[in-house]
């Protein structure tokens, strides 16, 4: 079982029609979550689910993909609300409205626990810099036991109000007691604007985690072990957005990990760069899909071997 953990949010997404705008279940651990379990690996989502509308569609679509739903809290606070701009080349930015929502309004009494199933714990995005869940996330992942791997996503989103030092000292707290990162290049631009983002996933690396992957858009993945870099090209597809493909490339890399049984902090301390190699082929792979349709749609395991074959004919 992956425990995933963090926001779960209605992503306003804007239609071809003027004024109209289509609400879709979205945040990226909530993304994670349902990536995860369309891929077959028993998932658990942990966060804070509104009663109000918003949250029936976003507990509908985490039941229906098979995510195990017996880690939420129950709340009677409104969804939080992600309103989504669209570039002409489906790049996504995003607005936010998450004061007294669900997910930023953890009580004390309400501190989950990791169960004793847990192979391992993602964390990512919004909830880990914002308060209150961003000490309630950090305290379970602290407390997780030493057999379990500690995943993190920082899914950086600059809307957000939150200067860039204290934003850049929650991320670099997540990666020092993390085994697995995985970033974007404009993730560590904003962070490190001064710096390579190459150079600074290193310097990542360094601080803790075995294995730090960099999503780099039309130019591919770079995962970075040890002093080694291992690239992947990216999917070439026709982009409708890119609504949720980090968060089903993060899914999909976790997955294969747990498939080839090195999903365990000293195997991925030793993985190969060939064993890499293939990891991150079916994260970019499962990640193309996703961008190929509109929204966070992450494909379900049964289409995606077939669905890659037709991307892969359609682009000769």
């Amino acid at each position: 079982m992956i425990i995933v953990g963090g926001e779960a949010l209605i992503d306003l997404v804007p239609e071809p029609q003027p004024r109209s705008w289509q609400a879709l279940p979205g945040g990226g651990p909530c993304n994670t979550a349902v990536a995860l379990a369309r891929l077959g690996h028993p998932a658990s989502f942990l966060g804070r689910l509104s009663r109000d509308a918003f949250g029936a569609e976003i507990r509908g679509q985490l039941a229906d993909s098979g995510v195990a739903l017996d880690q939420v809290v129950w709340a009677d606070e409104p969804a939080t609300l992600a309103v989504v701009s669209m570039a002409d080349d489906g790049s996504a930015t995003y607005g936010f409205y998450v004061v007294g929502t669900s997910d930023f309004s953890w009580r004390p009494a309400e501190q989950p626990v990791l169960p004793a199933a847990c192979q391992a714990v993602h964390v990512g995005s919004l909830a880990a810099v914002l308060e209150p869940a961003a000490t309630v996330f950090r305290y379970l992942v602290d407390s997780a036991g030493s057999g379990v791997v500690r995943s993190f996503d920082p899914n950086v989103r600059p809307a957000l109000d939150v200067p860039r030092e204290e934003y850049r000292a929650h991320v670099e707290r997540w990666v020092a007691n993390s085994d697995v990162v995985r970033t974007s290049d404009e993730d560590l631009t904003w962070l490190y604007p001064d710096e390579p983002p190459l150079a600074a996933a290193h310097r990542w690396r360094q601080a803790g985690p075995a294995v730090v992957v960099v999503s780099r858009g039309a130019a591919g993945v770079t995962g970075v072990v040890a002093d080694a870099e291992v690239e992947v090209p990216a999917g070439d597809v026709v982009v409708a957005d890119t609504v949720g493909a980090g968060d089903s490339f993060t899914a999909g890399l976790l997955a294969a990990f747990a498939e080839r049984g090195v999903l365990e902090r000293d195997a991925l301390a030793a993985l190969g760069e060939a064993e890499l190699a293939r990891c991150l082929r079916f994260a970019a792979d499962v990640a193309a899909v996703t961008c190929s349709r509109p929204g966070a749609d992450p494909p379900w395991r049964t289409e995606l071997a077939a669905t890659v074959a037709e991307l892969e004919a359609d682009r000769g």
